[in-house]
């Protein structure tokens, strides 16, 4: 199979050469200042799981490379408020626009109809889009181990802990975890454990399980696609894991907040 993954980033490449054409870094974290403070992202799942809740960060998403068209009543206001009233603790909004049919203006709707913190969900691999994440309003960014080397992860978590951002940082196997480990980033930043991998699409929640007595004491884990059922919550929570990201499934319901509120009971 194709590797979606690298022609994802050779896209990215360009579309850094067009935002750098159109802001220079000094403008961008003018924006991102005048943004003010962030809404704490990691505080909230956290505040969450203390009281004892499942933490969902909610994805809005409207299409993915493997599924095509994922719904066509697409209204990011509408949805965020129907997880708000759901029960999840944040929210992700995917602003990719040629693999996921995302944009930056799916975000700042999505933020703007809740109180929610969201995170920008995409392929991060310069700090000119970390700083643009806080300046379209994110309060939190992805940033992918797959997509990234060491020297790229310190650099970029950098850039977001100075941009008062949050950071949750994906891994899908061991070496990737290992990756991440190696690169000291200190204890500032959630773990997401991506049950889909992003070379091939292929999900499977033991991704997350098998890696899970790798962990280092303390890390507060997010585990990430393929959580469709409540037996699934109900086994990652059983297996210790209380945070999840949950987008396909909800992003197909009629009512997204309903099905979320119904996923976690």
């Amino acid at each position: 199979m194709s590797d979606i993954l690298e022609k994802i980033l050779a896209v990215k490449c360009d579309e850094i050469a067009a935002l750098k054409r159109r802001a220079s870094l000094a403008a961008l974290r003018e924006q991102a200042l005048a943004r003010g403070a962030a809404r704490g992202f990691a505080r909230a799942l956290h505040d969450k799981v203390a009281a004892g809740g499942a933490g969902v960060i909610a994805e809005i998403k409207k299409a993915s490379p493997s599924k095509g068209l994922i719904r066509a009543d697409f209204e990011p206001a509408w949805i965020a408020r129907e997880y708000e009233q759901g029960g999840a603790a944040c929210l992700s909004v995917l602003t990719d626009r040629q693999f996921f049919q995302g944009h930056d203006d799916f975000l700042k709707a999505a933020r703007a109809a809740c109180a929610l913190p969201v995170i920008r969900k995409d392929f991060l691999i310069d700090v000119h889009q970390v700083v643009e994440a806080r300046a379209i309003g994110a309060d939190c960014v992805l940033l992918i181990a797959a997509a990234l080397s060491k020297a790229q992860l310190n650099e970029l978590h950098g850039c977001a802990r100075e941009s008062g951002l949050d950071v949750l940082v994906e891994i899908h196997d061991r070496a990737e975890l290992g990756q991440v480990l190696d690169a000291g980033l200190g204890r500032d930043w959630l773990l997401g454990i991506n049950n889909r991998n992003l070379r091939t699409f292929e999900t499977r929640l033991e991704t997350t399980l098998d890696l899970l007595p790798l962990l280092p004491a303390g890390c507060e884990v997010v585990t990430e696609s393929g959580i469709g059922a409540p037996a699934d919550v109900a086994r990652m929570r059983a297996a210790g894991v209380q945070r999840f990201l949950i987008g396909e499934s909800l992003m197909r319901q009629p009512r997204p907040g309903a099905a979320l509120a119904a996923l976690i009971a």
